[in-house]
Formats: structure tokens, sequence, C-alpha cells
């Protein structure tokens, strides 16, 4: 809707991994040159492993791959990895155009096809590549099928290649003591990192020039607002960015501000859903949140798509920049912030955080939230657990949202402050204008405003996990953990009444769930996924919605 607003010849941040606005960044020129190595003579037969957090652009980096690859190198790729070892072979057959109707699901026979076909391949001097996407998906089975692959050689070389494509989670499954053959085959190891604040300033920039644009349209601090928001993921910079110049259309305005990102950033979330105050006896509860973020971004000139950089400014002034951000007056029937403070004065709420009061409560924070979780002796555990990521009785996890994600969560929260110095921030009770923050007797009550200005939406969410709790809980899993599961998914807003086993209906209705709360549809209990499940569970505490 805004193209021709803003003289554009196609949308600049579409999700879509399109090769042509592909922006590579010196961590994505090491992760393809990578891929390239794999596809070559350096791979020697062994196996390339790319993995990334959600949304880095390893999807993308395929593509532009796949646009790279020489003419004598055959690819099969395999975007849904979620099969079984035969439908694995059958699926990497039917990619390289062998005939299988013969093979009757026969494992033995499809590799027997499979050998002769690379042994004609190798004659003819070619090489073949087998790319799988989404690899952590794949089953032991299969990635032992896989490494079984690699057996197919003369006796000078191997004559099967395989890039494994992945998030975080392949890295861990690699490290199993029954897949550790395949582990010792991986030749080439690359971890995609997110943007950092010099990249993504340069990416938004090199999409909007892509799309057409003669001038950039996001102003300076907009962009430093951007990077904390997305933490330099592509997918959530195109998202919020998509959404703020929507935001500039809508307006009128030439230029997106950084009020305009961070209202963007917010609308990401979903809206406010009801959350039912039932007691899980499994867990003894605990809820913590705390983060050490320390980012800086970077001051660019002007308007247009000058790429001069100069030293990054300090956080105050990052802070300062999102919040002194000129925005245009508030439409009809939207709190003006001047009037909110001058309100809360009135009511007798706090419009500022002292600076003595916040470092005394840098102190108190892991002792309150122990307490307020009636588990006065955990204080340290819950600390380690945020802060070193030493794992206990406790889980800890680093997450970015808005207030309403927080009400949505219903649980006491610690936010990360921008200032002078980094503080936390105990976070026990939040309704229209107000906050309730600290410990026990020296709780404050104060204005949404005045945190708004030192909170960018980081934050940690933690609570305490029964022994033996397994990391990822999918299809086909039974046991304890998917009992429990099925407990938690009977109490949700929209409950799961369909069965007690983890079978093909509640995967379907589990991803659902996960696109109703904003997470990643892929139908595995992750700990994202499981604390959106257990929140509706947990009776005490919650985050206050009233207090005096």
């Amino acid at each position: 809707m805004y193209l021709s607003y803003f003289g554009l010849n196609e949308a600049p941040f579409s999700i879509t991994p399109d090769p042509a606005f592909v922006y590579l960044s010196p961590r994505h020129r090491d992760a393809l040159a990578h891929l390239l190595y794999g596809i070559g003579k350096g791979g020697s037969g062994g196996f390339v492993q790319l993995t990334g957090e959600v949304g880095t652009g390893k999807t993308t980096l395929c593509r532009c791959l796949l646009e790279q690859i020489p003419e004598d190198t055959q690819i099969a790729l395999l975007l849904n990895p979620l099969v079984t070892p035969s439908e694995l072979l059958a699926a990497i057959s039917e990619e390289l155009g062998i005939d299988i109707s013969d093979s009757h699901g026969s494992n033995r026979l499809l590799v027997n096809g499979l050998n002769g076909y690379l042994l004609a391949a190798h004659g003819r001097g070619e090489h073949v590549v087998v790319v799988i996407d989404e690899a952590q998906n794949l089953s032991p089975e299969a990635l032992e099928q896989v490494r079984l692959l690699t057996n197919l050689e003369t006796s000078k070389e191997k004559l099967l290649q395989i890039i494994l494509l992945g998030q975080p989670e392949l890295r861990e499954l690699l490290q199993r003591t029954n897949l550790r053959q395949l582990a010792q085959r991986i030749t080439a190891r690359y971890h995609l990192s997110p943007l950092g604040w010099r990249d993504t300033h340069l990416y938004v920039r090199h999409r909007m020039r892509i799309a057409g644009a003669q001038s950039n349209p996001f102003q300076r601090r907009a962009m430093n607002a951007l990077y904390y928001r997305s933490q330099g993921i592509p997918r959530l910079i195109n998202i919020i960015a998509d959404r703020a110049l929507v935001a500039a259309f809508a307006k009128e305005r030439s230029q997106v501000t950084a009020a305009m990102v961070n209202a963007a950033a917010n609308e990401v979330q979903l809206g406010e859903r009801r959350v039912q105050r039932v007691r899980w006896p499994w867990l003894a509860g605990a809820t913590v949140i705390t983060v050490i973020l320390a980012l800086m971004v970077v001051k660019f000139t002007g308007v247009g798509f000058s790429t001069d950089l100069v030293s990054p400014p300090s956080e105050v002034a990052v802070a300062q920049a999102v919040v002194q951000e000129p925005v245009p007056k508030p439409a009809t029937g939207q709190a003006d912030q001047i009037l909110v403070a001058g309100s809360a004065v009135a009511q007798g709420i706090n419009t500022q955080l002292d600076s003595s009061w916040l470092d005394d409560h840098q102190q108190d924070i892991w002792q309150g939230l122990a307490d307020v979780w009636h588990d006065s002796e955990s204080a340290l555990a819950i600390q380690q657990a945020c802060v070193d990521n030493k794992l206990s009785h406790y889980v800890c996890l680093h997450d970015l949202g808005s207030w309403s994600k927080i009400k949505r969560l219903g649980l006491p929260v610690v936010l990360v402050l921008h200032g002078s110095n980094l503080a936390n921030l105990l976070l026990l009770g939040i309704d229209d204008e107000r906050l309730l923050v600290g410990v026990g007797e020296r709780a404050l009550t104060v204005s949404r405003v005045v945190v708004d200005s030192m909170w960018l939406g980081a934050y940690f969410v933690a609570w305490p996990q029964a022994p033996g709790w397994p990391v990822r809980v999918r299809l086909g899993d039974d046991g304890p953990a998917v009992a429990t599961i099925m407990e938690m998914a009977a109490r949700v807003d929209m409950p799961y009444h369909g069965g007690t086993a983890f079978d093909a209906d509640f995967e379907r209705w589990l991803k659902s769930f996960q696109l109703r709360n904003g997470l990643e549809a892929d139908g595995i209990v992750g700990r994202f996924t499981l604390l959106h499940l257990m929140t509706a569970s947990i009776e005490d505490p919650r985050l206050l919605q009233t207090w005096e």
C-alpha cells in the first residue's frame, strides 16, 4: 500500500527469501563460502554443517547457493526432513530423478539404486550434493541413514556430499553419543549469528535501494531502535520495518521515526488473551526474568544512502534517542505522555526512579524473586540460571517483547533497563498506567511512561523444572513429560481435548497454539512453547493486575 508513496518498485521487506535482496554481511559471506566449499572437492565427501537462529538467513543463503552451483554438480534439496529413513531415501532419489517404482519402500533397493546413480555420475565427472534444510528436525534414525549414505564410495573418494542446514538444536543433536560417527565426518562447521548494529543499518539501506528508493526514509534513531527491537535478526528486521513503513504512510510522514519502529515492534506481538488461573501441581512454580544485554548502536548521516559511520553512541544517548524522537500528535483517544505524567503525579505515582534506589535494588532482585515464588533458598540457583546459564532445578530463557506480551505471560518478570548503567528491574504488577516494581516493603508504584523511556523490550524467563525433563518433546514421544504436556494443553484458553498421545492430531493443535502465541509453528514442545503452555496452569505467583 505504501510503494508509490515512497517511490518503490516493490516491497523492500518481504520475508520471502529473495536472492535479489540478499545483503551479504561478513558473516553471511563466510557462511556462503562454507556452503560453496561443501559442494566442491574441498568437502571430500563429508558433511558440511551450517546452523543459525530462526530468521538469520539460512534458507536465503541456500537459495544463493543454488544459483552458484557449478555445471558439473547435481543437487538434491530436501525442505521437509520430518520423514522416516525410508522416506528420506525416496525423497533424495526423486530429487535426483532416480526411478524408484521397483523399490517398494525397501531401504536396500533404494540404496542400491542411489549407489548406481552415484557411480554413473562419478564416471561422468559430476558431483552429487544433498542439501537438507531444517535438519534439526531429522530423527536420529534418519540421521544415521544419512551417515550411511556417505559410505558410498570408490577406492579413492566419496561419491556423495551432504550439507546440513539447521537451527542451533542441530548442534545439540549431533552431540549425542549415538551420533558421534556422523559428527566425526563433519568437515566444515559454521554458525550464522544475527547482524551487528553496523550491518543492520547497511541491511536496511541495501533493501530500500534494491526496492527503488531514492533515499532512506528511516531516521538514524529509527534504525537504532530497529536494531534493538529485532536484535539483528533479518526476518524480524523485515517484519518490523514493513509495519513501520505502513505507519509512516498512514500518518502521511516522509520519514520513519523511532516511535513508529517501537510501535511496530509492539504490534508484532499478539493481542491480549485470557489467562486461566489453575494450579499445575507438577511445578513448584517459578519464573524469573533477567538479562545482561549491553548493545551498542551506530550513527548514520542524513536520510540518504551515505554509509559513512562514526563511533556508536553511549547507552545513555541510545535511550535518549529512542525516547526523545519527535512524534506526531496522538490521534483522538490516544494518551498524551505529558498528560499521563501529570495524571500520575496527581495520583501519587512515582514519575522517576531514583538512581540510589535502583543501585540497592540490584542487590535484592534474586532474593526478592525467590521470595515471591516462596522458594527463598533458591536465589543463587535462579541467578546462576539467568546470568551464568547454569542449569540446576531452574531453566532460564531470553526473550524480547512488549507490555502486552508480559501481561499475557501473567508472571513476575525482571526487565532490562538502559541508562547510565545497565540495570534490572523486578516487575510485580501492571495496569493501564502503572507498574509495581521492586522487592518487598521497598516496592514502588511507578508510571509506565517512566519505564518506557528506559526499557527496550529485553527480559528473561525462568522456571523450576523436574529432573530429566527433555529439551524437546515431539511427535511419537511418550512418557511422563507427554502426560504433563497434555494436562497443560487442556487448561489453555483454546484447550486440547483430543486424547493423551502426542500424535498427528495433537501436533496439528500444537502448531495452531504456537501460531496464536507468536512462536515458531514447528509442532515441537521446546522451552518457549513449554513456557506458554504452562503459564495458564500456574496459580501463584501471578503478575498483579490490581494493587493498592
